[in-house]
């Protein structure tokens, strides 16, 4: 007669199963709360504005804008009007693309701004980004720790390059504070939920969310993608290469800040 063999999760007491499952509920629930604010925090950062707001209902109503028709509609200077349209477009909101205005000749081309696909939810899609976090984290494991890196940085600096474009085709002569400011939009955007701070003339962007969530912290390595895509943003947006220090609380540091 063979023995009965009793698996370690029913030689558990009930009372230890039941704690395990309140923690594991309040880990899901924490990670939604944080997912959440995130969201909340992508769309004040694009919509919190009154004024934006409508600029961007003008644009959905005209198709197409630039900085001149936005500035005439709503009786404030250029700079205004196209500070309002960069945080649409640094938040994916609208699209820009270069063109020249027959009306006026010769001359520098203009950005019209277009509404983009990107939904205006409360929304992140946190369980695609832990499905897609998931399969990557799965795939750098298989190799060494170095190629590893290596991969993670060079995907995150493609979209980041590939994000830049989208804020700013044909413009990469931003300053260091634009770019940086761009750059904080967009990763808020895309849920990281950021704020940026000058010490001693050194500008740093904070995360205080992270899409990967806990991911990250099983698998460090993932935090080579932020490296790389602030990295892609910041070069798209200045047209040159820009030295970052980044520490991650995934790897043990007080928080996920990134100094330039």
């Amino acid at each position: 007669m063979c023995p009965t063999q009793i698996s370690p999760d029913r030689a558990k007491p009930s009372t230890e199963r039941a704690e395990s499952k309140v923690l594991g509920e309040n880990d899901f629930m924490r990670n939604e709360n944080e997912s959440f604010a995130a969201s909340v925090a992508a769309l004040s950062a694009a919509f919190g504005d009154s004024t934006r707001r409508d600029i961007y209902l003008m644009i959905k109503d005209l198709d197409s804008v630039n900085v001149i028709e936005v500035a005439k509609r709503f009786s404030m200077h250029p700079n205004v009007a196209r500070h309002h349209l960069e945080k649409l477009a640094s938040g994916g909101y609208v699209e820009v693309s270069i063109s020249r205005d027959e009306k006026q000749g010769a001359g520098r081309p203009s950005k019209r701004y277009t509404i983009s696909n990107r939904e205006v939810l409360l929304d992140t899609q946190g369980r695609q980004v832990e499905l897609l976090a998931r399969l990557l984290a799965k795939a750098l494991v298989m190799l060494p720790p170095i190629e590893a890196e290596k991969m993670a940085e060079e995907v995150g600096r493609d979209y980041g390059a590939t994000l830049a474009m989208k804020i700013s085709p044909g413009d990469t002569q931003r300053s260091v504070r634009a770019a940086v400011a761009s750059v904080a939009d967009a990763l808020t955007a895309e849920g990281f939920d950021t704020k940026t701070e000058k010490k001693s003339g050194t500008f740093s962007i904070i995360s205080q969310h992270c899409p990967f969530g806990d991911i990250a912290k099983v698998h460090p390595v993932l935090c080579a993608v932020d490296r790389g895509m602030i990295e892609g943003l910041l070069s798209g947006l200045m047209g040159q290469s820009v030295p970052i220090q980044l520490t991650s609380k995934a790897r043990g540091d007080d928080r996920c800040e990134t100094l330039i």
